[in-house]
């Protein structure tokens, strides 16, 4: 909601301080970049703007975490609660070698307009330790799982902030976060971390999710284009549990055929597309789909501007930049990973008549079924499969309907209209508290 109707409110962009990425654009800074956009088309009172760029509130960790060796080694990580203004904070955990306060900062903000622009009542949050998950032994990364929430379990609960899994990360580590939680405080409270097992009040269907959430988009993006996706082609770029997943449903669900598909390991290209079962299978027998019979090998870039109907990034920030986005030939580029188009990025997608279902809306499958997990927690009753699926569907559809309908009221791309509901929702709220 905007608090000033005054046209020429241009400001400058606000500063905040933010540290060194190891390489490639500084995700927060892209966050930052996309508010100010939007800020400007909407014409938002400056001091909700403000607020508006920076965290509420975050935490640093240090963790000493003994080693099977005997050893102690010292691990660092953060907490980062964006905007609880709609309500409790929620957001992943990742364990990366690279993870840094900025990636954390920057999703801890996505999140916030996440779940904004699905309307549920959240606001938004992240955390990260820097480790190799891959380094770790199964005790060790147990240790690890439970000195994070020694040190954070502060700040967290079913009412202020609630994790969920996210990059190497699992329902085994949220297990075993919920555990050292509710040893702390000495009662159970499932409701305080989400994407836990179906055991430890777990919901149906949020294994797949964000897949299916981000499916449910493309279907919708298509029949807005007027696109027959049965036996169109689709490149994925990243093939964990949202990648590999949207390789299952875009087969089973629209009929696609899955010609590329890549992981940290490498990237794999066959012009008669990849059968599901068996590339699954392989992956989760080698560890990597490098290698798959009846493959060739290319490279990320030259998965990324195949000629396909729909580019599924599901990897990292970043990939989609000005240097490559000229070259992209994907009908719909639909996100499943976190900020993997720039600012410049999008732009020349928008001019090139590429659709782009923003990370906002496309992988928001997620946080939604997540929110679904809370509230069956709250009440103590659980949903069948099909009704999570029922429910996610319809949400998804109506979100995806309120961005393409802002997307033509202002004449922007998505990512703006995305942003545009999701800042005037949480402004709203701000307003309305009285906190601008």
């Amino acid at each position: 909601m905007s608090a000033s109707n005054d046209a020429s409110h241009n400001t400058a962009p606000l500063t905040i301080p933010v540290t060194e990425t190891t390489s490639g654009p500084n995700p927060f800074i892209t966050a930052q970049q996309q508010l100010d956009q939007a800020a400007r088309i909407i014409g938002l009172d400056p001091a909700a703007h403000e607020l508006l760029r920076s965290p509420l509130r975050e935490l640093h960790l240090t963790m000493p975490v003994k080693m099977d060796s005997g050893q102690t080694k010292i691990f660092h990580g953060f907490r980062v609660q964006y905007n609880d203004a709609r309500g409790p904070n929620k957001g992943g955990i990742r364990f990366h070698p690279d993870e840094s306060i900025d990636t954390v900062r920057a999703l801890a903000a996505w999140m916030t307009w996440k779940t904004a622009v699905m309307d549920i009542p959240l606001g938004g949050s992240k955390g990260g330790v820097i480790c190799d998950p891959k380094a770790l032994s199964p005790s060790e990364l147990e240790r690890l799982s439970r000195a994070y929430i020694r040190q954070a379990g502060r700040i967290l609960g079913p009412d202020t902030d609630i994790p969920a899994p996210d990059v190497y990360t699992s329902p085994q580590i949220m297990a075993w976060m919920l555990d050292e939680y509710c040893a702390m405080h000495k009662k159970n409270r499932f409701g305080v971390i989400t994407g836990k097992p179906i055991a430890l009040g777990g919901s149906a269907g949020r294994g797949d999710a964000t897949a299916r959430g981000g499916i449910f988009c493309v279907r919708e993006a298509a029949e807005a284009l007027g696109l027959n996706l049965s036996g169109a082609r689709a490149a994925i770029q990243g093939y964990g549990n949202a990648g590999s997943n949207a390789h299952k449903l875009a087969a089973e669900l629209l009929g696609m055929k899955v010609i590329a598909v890549s992981d940290s390991k490498g990237c794999i290209y066959n012009p008669e597309g990849f059968a599901f079962p068996a590339l699954n299978a392989y992956k989760k027998q080698t560890g990597s789909v490098a290698g798959f019979p009846g493959s060739a090998p290319i490279s990320n870039s030259e998965l990324l501007e195949l000629d396909v109907a729909v580019l599924f990034p599901a990897a990292l920030e970043s990939v989609i930049t000005a240097q490559n986005a000229p070259d992209i030939r994907a009908k719909i580029v639909a996100e499943l990973a976190n900020g993997p188009t720039t600012p410049e990025a999008d732009t020349i997608l928008y001019n090139k008549g590429v659709i782009l279902i923003p990370d906002l809306l496309c992988n928001a499958g997620g946080v939604t079924v997540s929110y679904f997990e809370m509230v069956q927690n709250a009440y103590g009753y659980y949903w069948e499969e099909d009704e999570v699926h029922r429910r996610l569907e319809k949400k998804m559809k109506t979100a995806f309907r309120a961005v393409q309908q802002t997307a033509q009221s202002y004449k922007v791309h998505n990512r703006l209209a995305a942003y545009i509901v999701a800042i005037q929702r949480v402004a709203e709220a701000m307003k309305l508290r009285g906190w601008v």
